[in-house]
């Protein structure tokens, strides 16, 4: 079973293979948002999904840094939220190219 790497002495579960919490992260590069079947998705990651947005590094680090104001800014709707509720300070770019690295 793959997982992302330690951050911060602890292990990331919530998206390895066969987690419940969210889709797999594993080649999330150049899919689709909101292309994953099972998990409940945040109506702002659903609107963007709907719109055809697509994941690459840059947008995986600014997501992980601030998921809400993430999409907020993408929605343009100041209510929008993410049910991702970590925020990684610092980082995004290791993890976006990380997950970049594993297709």
């Amino acid at each position: 079973m793959q997982v992302l790497p330690r951050h911060r002495g602890r292990r990331r579960h919530c998206h390895r293979e066969g987690g419940k919490t969210g889709p797999n992260l594993f080649g999330i590069v150049g899919r689709k948002a909101y292309s994953e079947e099972g998990f409940k998705y945040g109506a702002g990651l659903v609107e963007l999904g709907e719109t055809g947005l697509v994941w690459d590094e840059a947008l995986i680090a600014a997501y992980v840094a601030d998921p809400t104001a993430f999409v907020k800014e993408k929605t343009g709707d100041d209510a929008a939220k993410s049910n991702m509720t970590f925020k990684l300070a610092k980082g995004g770019e290791d993890v976006a190219a990380y997950l970049a690295s594993v297709k």
